[in-house]
């Protein structure tokens, strides 16, 4: 039997487990997986682990997701990239996806089979009524024409750069890119164009009609001072931290706001709230890049409210202290 993991933001997952038992009774090998607010990657990764860890070894796996390119898919998939040959995994799960789920397994064995069937099946529980407000099916529309001088030299339009440990992740690739409208999404970090696993998964997650690159630091100021690939397009840029972000801009990267995000804790920082922790470095490149007449958005999410970014630097900065005593 295929066995299923359902991963979600915050308790959805658990709670489509529940209404599903509801409906098509109690179910062996299926597990249900949280990421909740407080935790953080490895956190999300250690539950996967867990969870699979609770099938026989020779049992195919099937991961259904809430969303694309959010932190679940993200680690499912860097999971999932070890076992592609026999495991599944499909987004958009609702309750018709995970019913039609449970008793397609009963007759295959097959993950990659029970995938294909699935995605059909979620799309048919979306309904509508009144009947008429259903959409009409949609001729194919012709291919966008690029640019006028798309791949020319010329400038880029920088339309957010952002500060974020996560990259690019559900909220980067939902929220953040329909409210700024890119036509690609850089990440610029020497540390993850080395790794092609993270960058693989990285260009994976970016939402349609977008183009994911992993670049170096220098590559990304050679682009922004002679730009011969990416002239005229809308672009994103994602940092990993903020000095990758400093060195970029005092390369020549012509930035003057960039959107704080999410700065994961780790040993020897400080977290003076929930989402951004720092150590002296940080600050350092921080206060570097104010002299320099850089201003900072702190939001994690277009809908939230903007943070004062001196007000949390000097809190750190305070706890840094303390500790130092």
């Amino acid at each position: 039997m295929v066995g299923i993991i359902l991963a979600s933001h915050g308790q959805f997952a658990a709670g489509i487990k529940q209404s599903g038992q509801m409906i098509f009774g109690e179910q062996d090998k299926v597990e249900a997986v949280t990421f909740m607010p407080d935790e953080g990657p490895d956190d999300l990764k250690a539950h996967l682990e867990a969870a699979i860890a609770k099938f026989d070894p020779e049992d195919e796996v099937l991961f259904l997701i809430d969303l694309w390119g959010g932190s679940p898919f993200n680690q499912a998939n860097g999971i999932f990239e070890e076992h592609k040959d026999k495991w599944a995994i499909v987004t958009g799960l609702n309750l018709p996806m995970l019913i039609e789920a449970y008793g397609a397994r009963l007759s295959t064995n097959s993950a990659h089979e029970l995938a294909a069937h699935l995605v059909d099946a979620g799309r048919q529980g979306v309904k509508v009524k009144p009947e008429s407000l259903e959409p009409k099916p949609k001729a194919a529309p012709a291919k966008a024409a690029a640019p006028a001088n798309a791949g020319k030299p010329g400038k880029m339009e920088y339309v957010l750069a952002r500060i974020d440990s996560r990259l690019l992740h559900g909220q980067v690739a939902t929220t953040w890119t329909k409210t700024t409208n890119p036509n690609r999404i850089i990440v610029v970090s020497d540390n993850v164009a080395k790794d092609n696993m993270r960058s693989t998964l990285i260009k994976e997650a970016a939402p349609a009609g977008v183009k994911a690159h992993v670049i170096p630091i220098d590559q990304m100021i050679k682009i922004a001072k002679d730009d011969k690939h990416f002239g005229g397009q809308r672009v994103m840029l994602l940092f990993e931290t903020p000095e990758d972000a400093q060195r970029a801009i005092e390369g020549g990267v012509p930035l003057k706001e960039v959107n704080v995000g999410s700065m994961a804790h780790s040993v020897g920082k400080v977290q003076p709230n929930k989402v951004l922790a720092f150590d002296q470095t940080d600050i350092d490149s921080f206060k570097k890049m104010e002299s320099e007449g850089i201003t900072f958005d702190v939001r994690k999410v277009p809908a939230d409210s903007k943070d004062n970014l001196d007000h949390i630097l000097a809190s750190a900065q305070a706890e840094l202290d303390k500790q130092k005593q």
